[in-house]
């Protein structure tokens, strides 16, 4: 199905709602045949490229497909689906179109397709499609009361992060996030303003990291060269200072993420600074200092000798299958380290194996902090326009935009399952493709988890192994208040750690 190409992001729906409103009559006319009962599946072309152009930008498409629900009340789309769509537009076609050709193939109307839009607050679509059906304002029954709600205008702008050929999605706008906080009994604004004088990290010059990675020697390092990883937004090379190895990461946008601009990046920068020059602890990343007087900001790190904890399941560079006492030991470490982040009233929202580094111990250390959110409490919800995080790692509520503690250890749960597994999160060479469908196989008896433990491990334990499946589970529950919080998750792995060791 040809569309339009997606048009600029500079105005937000609010702006573009004002900007439609003068060709409110051209609408009128040109969807006069259209009634709440017509079909989706009889949406005219031109109707189907304007709202491509106004819901693909903004990651709205995906808001929709997670709001579609079959006649059983089971949501239609699963996270394969959602991977499915994103797939289409590197390839230059509209998610949105496909959604709707998708979903105009069973007897959905047009009323139904409204409802969701206007449920999402995409007024603007609404308006396209049945302009009569749309109300002044917002409908009271999608927002928090008046003395509930605050509005967060933060300074961070989160982006596409690239690990492995998984990524984390996101199309931000040209203006700030807003996030609502749904709060209850709560005075206190779910973000503070940044104070400079709360950072306590070393300040490098651009050309001293320059010289101390071989003028960012773009070889790799088993080349004789510095460059030890690379994402969609950062080059990571190795250095010495003060003869210690450390990891530097330049911020750069790679050529294909167009719309994203320096400005974003220095606030991703900005956000990753603010948060780990608070919080410290032995789970976490250690974050020795920044430099922002030359052309890329740059983010120096200890060095971590054994990567990323997904490349060392994937035996990457030939390296030796992690032992299942060791995976034990970096699951409950882990989840100590991301206690240690929701005690502390911060939510990571991109936990996932390519996350997780590990030092020369194997001991992990969370990473990638760039979409982290702290909150005054973690009792609330709080609500985004742009949805971030990876994919396969996400749970429901999070394509819907909220943000939750719950989340992340929905995310934690995946993790878990690759470390009982071997196995990467999604594979499109394998059925089920997604990891977390392998849940479904065990639940129906058609598997058992026995059938997916790595054999790769030469201590297994199958005893342990079924404890720590049954804790994956549980944080692999669908609605988020029946998922254990991860004190709960930690408490339990590290039972399980104390028999495998």
């Amino acid at each position: 199905m040809n569309c339009l190409t997606p048009g600029p992001v500079s105005l937000s729906f609010e702006l573009y709602s004002l900007a439609m409103a003068s060709e409110y009559l051209t609408v009128r006319k040109m969807n006069k045949s259209l009634t709440p009962q017509s079909y989706i599946r009889h949406l005219k072309q031109r109707l189907i490229q304007e709202l491509s152009d106004m819901l693909d930008p903004q990651d709205g498409w995906k808001k929709l497909a997670v709001s579609i629900k079959k006649s059983t009340g089971e949501l239609r789309y699963s996270q394969l689906h959602i991977r499915r769509f994103e797939g289409l537009i590197p390839k230059g076609r509209s998610p949105t179109a496909e959604l709707l050709f998708d979903w105009g193939t069973t007897n959905a109307t047009v009323n139904d397709f409204v409802e969701i839009l206007i449920q999402n607050n995409f007024l603007a679509a609404a308006s396209l499609v049945l302009p009569d059906k749309v109300p002044l304002t917002t409908p009271s029954a999608s927002l928090p009361e008046k003395n509930d709600t605050r509005i967060c205008d933060s300074a961070y702008k989160p982006i596409l992060q690239v690990s492995n050929n998984e990524h984390t999605r996101l199309y931000p706008d040209s203006s700030t996030e807003k996030e609502t906080a749904l709060m209850v009994n709560s005075s206190t604004p779910p973000c503070s303003s940044y104070d400079s004088s709360e950072i306590n990290l070393h300040n490098f010059n651009y050309y001293e990291l320059m010289q101390r990675t071989g003028n960012f020697d773009e070889r790799p390092v088993s080349d004789g060269g510095s460059k030890i990883g690379e994402g969609g937004f950062g080059i990571v090379y190795r250095g010495y200072i003060n003869n210690r190895m450390v990891a530097v990461k330049k911020l750069t946008a790679a050529l294909d993420q167009h719309n994203v601009s320096m400005g974003e990046l220095r606030l991703q920068f900005s956000q990753e600074i603010k948060t780990l020059a608070k919080l410290k602890h032995e789970n976490l990343v250690e974050l020795l200092g920044f430099s922002n007087d030359g052309e890329h900001p740059c983010l120096v790190y200890a060095y971590m000798p054994n990567g990323s904890l997904l490349d060392r399941l994937a035996c990457l560079n030939n390296t030796a299958p992690l032992s299942w006492n060791k995976r034990c030991n970096i699951a409950g470490d882990t989840a100590n380290g991301l206690k240690y982040l929701h005690d502390n009233n911060h939510i990571h929202r991109d936990v996932k194996s390519a996350n997780i580094l590990l030092d020369a111990l194997f001991v992990p250390k969370i990473s990638d902090f760039g979409l982290s959110r702290a909150s005054s409490r973690l009792t609330q919800t709080m609500l985004t326009e742009t949805i971030v995080g990876t994919t396969a790692y996400m749970a429901p509520e999070a394509m819907r935009g909220e943000i939750t503690p719950k989340s992340d250890v929905f995310s934690f749960g995946i993790v878990l399952l690759e470390l009982i597994t071997g196995l990467p999160p999604v594979d499109e060479s394998r059925e089920p493709q997604l990891l977390f469908d392998i849940k479904e196989e065990i639940e129906d008896e058609e598997m058992s988890i026995e059938d997916y433990i790595d054999k790769k491990m030469q201590d297994q334990d199958s005893v342990t192994i079924e404890k720590m499946y049954l804790t994956a589970s549980q944080c692999l529950n669908e609605k988020k208040n029946k998922r254990p919080d991860i004190k709960k998750v930690y408490d339990s792995l590290q039972e399980i750690s104390s028999v495998a060791s």
